[in-house]
């Protein structure tokens, strides 16, 4: 119990033990919302030479902003607080967490026990305070100074546990709750000591298909010249084997490969050799002029395009084979037939090397109506100017090997609809698990932070965007100078427009729109970024933004303003020149 002795304080030396045994695990970073009872684990954190530790008074900014960061690093980042509601306002990113399976670390310092349901201030009962939205839940020994060393033992296996769980091929949050009982500080000037004793070691290894499996799959894809494959959002960056092994499946089966733009397919140079079909949303709306696939194979969460999840669940009599490592369920419309856990990297590569044959005539047909429609598009939003022509207009710009954070609501329907494949890399991030408009721009830039050196571009609605403004001040505090926000500001929730009750309109604006009618150049002021308010038919505009804000790396929000009846009438009649064109072709 030297180091007991050496910081005074039984408290402090737990955390040590604790966050060691983090830092021996693979921790790289936490993200800590300031706060009394958490004083020991603030402490020990900003200690330790192998852990980044980055600073948000927000709780909720602070907890989206480590999501942002799991997403980009694909390794748990930890959170930290203090007790009481500060818990609670880690809730939100937890369950986005868990939903789209970004691993976290989540600890809260608590109370004792004897204070408990017993009145005491800023208590709460924080036991298994995130319910199901955890992939575990535990609550660490009250530390003693008399504690035995199992229990001391006990912590380091702890930290290897979580740091395993939350890492884990089901990837996700982990909840520590911490009691520490008074007093919280060291005694002395505090002297770090991590002599922490010997950590645990845990290791996975690969869920390898059998081989009866892949012979399987061979008979399916040999008997059916009809098939796609279907990549759905992945949380954060997919591995650059996941990528290329998909790309040579579609490539060696002749099968077109619909990619999300948040699955890491959409965009990079595999699509000069791969199939990659982007106008789904588009031409899957109307009659199209090929017959339907026989098989699909499908990879990641369910797509984020309405009109493609509809039309896989018209096509019932098509075999769906879903592959996924993580097992976690992924079919609302419940129309799989075969739910392969295995790795899927290790699936592409060893299905692809049975085949090499070349698109066939369907194939070729799908192709042609991508490409027909891509043309028609890319005229169209030449032609006028709204929302999504904005957003299309943004990633065109962006230059190659950028870091792209899409909000929800309309600016990922947007990116999905209108940015095509392109041999561009760009790296599309999303909390696409509860897709809540809570948190996107802290999300982002926990994005920025985890990588400095690539470029991060924001494109955020304007509600969402005044639903985090609090999340800007990590800018300034962390230096981050290679964050662009596109703001889309159409004057409220404008995916409201698009369903049925738009057409209550005495209601529709009080109850649903919402416009939130400020300035929000007083925002990027406020924490330090330029500004730049694009007005009218301007796309020339703001690509000369984004360029000087990426090649000068200066933070800045740009304003595009736009009125949001207009941007979803401009959209309709998109949508129809397209249904028309297309007609010709059936």
């Amino acid at each position: 119990m030297s180091s007991v002795a050496s910081s005074g304080n039984p408290n402090i030396h737990f955390a040590e033990i604790m966050v060691a045994g983090l830092a021996d695990a693979g921790l790289k970073a936490v993200c800590i919302a300031p706060g009394s009872r958490s004083t020991p684990l603030a402490l020990a954190f900003d200690a330790n030479p192998s852990i980044e530790t980055f600073v948000h008074p927000d709780e909720r900014c602070a907890s989206f902003f480590a999501l942002g960061m799991a997403q980009a690093s694909g390794r748990p980042v930890a959170l930290v607080c203090t007790s009481g509601t500060a818990a609670l306002e880690f809730h939100a990113a937890v369950v986005e967490a868990e939903v789209a399976g970004v691993p976290l670390l989540v600890l809260t310092a608590d109370r004792p026990p004897e204070l408990r349901h017993s009145g005491a201030n800023q208590t709460i009962d924080q036991v298994k305070m995130y319910g199901y939205h955890v992939l575990w839940a535990v609550e660490a020994a009250l530390p003693e100074d008399d504690a035995p060393d199992v229990a001391l033992r006990n912590a380091r296996t702890l930290a290897a546990r979580a740091f395993a769980v939350a890492n884990g091929i089901r990837k996700g949050p982990v909840h520590i709750n911490l009691p520490f009982r008074k007093p919280l500080e060291p005694d002395a000037p505090y002297s770090p000591s991590f002599d922490k004793g010997r950590s645990s070691s845990i290791q996975r290894g690969v869920l390898v298909p059998t081989a009866e499996q892949i012979e399987e799959m061979v008979a399916l894809v040999s008997a059916h010249e009809r098939g796609w494959i279907v990549c759905g959002p992945w949380a954060g960056r997919p591995p650059c084997s996941l990528v290329d092994a998909v790309a040579e499946l579609g490539r060696r089966t002749g099968y077109p490969v619909f990619a999300d733009p948040l699955s890491g397919l959409r965009f990079g140079p595999h699509t000069r050799k791969t199939p990659i079909i982007g106008s789904y949303e588009s031409f899957l709306q109307h009659q199209t002029d090929f017959e339907a696939p026989q098989i699909v194979i499908r990879f990641g969460a369910v797509p984020t395009s309405k009109y493609l999840n509809a039309y896989l669940e018209r096509i019932a009599p098509a075999i769906q084979v879903h592959v996924r490592s993580d097992g976690v369920w992924a079919d609302d419309s419940h129309r799989v037939h075969s739910y392969l856990q295995v790795d899927e990297a290790v699936f592409c590569r060893q299905l692809a090397e049975r085949f090499c044959r070349t698109p066939g005539q369907w194939a070729a047909s799908v192709l042609a109506a991508e490409e027909r429609c891509r043309q028609l598009q890319h005229s169209l939003l030449q032609q006028c100017w709204f929302d999504a022509a904005a957003a299309a207009t943004a990633v065109t710009a962006l230059p190659e090997d950028s870091n792209l954070f899409v909000g929800n609501s309309l600016p990922v329907r947007h990116v999905d609809q209108f940015a095509q494949p392109d041999p561009k890399r760009v790296h599309v991030y999303g909390n696409r698990g509860a897709s809540g408009i809570d948190g996107v721009v802290s999300s982002a830039l926990g994005v920025a932070a985890a990588e400095r050196s690539r470029p991060m571009m924001l494109i955020v609605g304007d509600v969402s965007f005044y639903h985090d403004m609090n999340g800007l001040l990590a800018v300034g505090k962390l230096g981050l100078d290679n964050v662009t926000v596109v703001l889309l500001n159409n004057g409220g929730g404008g995916v409201f427009r698009r369903l049925p009750i738009a057409e209550e309109q005495t209601r529709f604006e009080g109850l649903f729109l919402t416009p939130p009618d400020l300035d929000f150049s007083l925002a990027a002021e406020m924490y330090g970024l330029d500004f730049v308010r694009i007005q009218g038919e301007n796309g020339a505009g703001l690509a000369q933004a984004i360029c000087a804000s990426t090649r000068d790396r200066r933070p800045m929000v740009i304003e595009v303003c736009t009125d949001g009846a207009r941007d979803e009438r401009m959209r309709r009649e998109l949508i129809e020149s397209l249904r028309e064109h297309q007609e010709e072709y059936t």
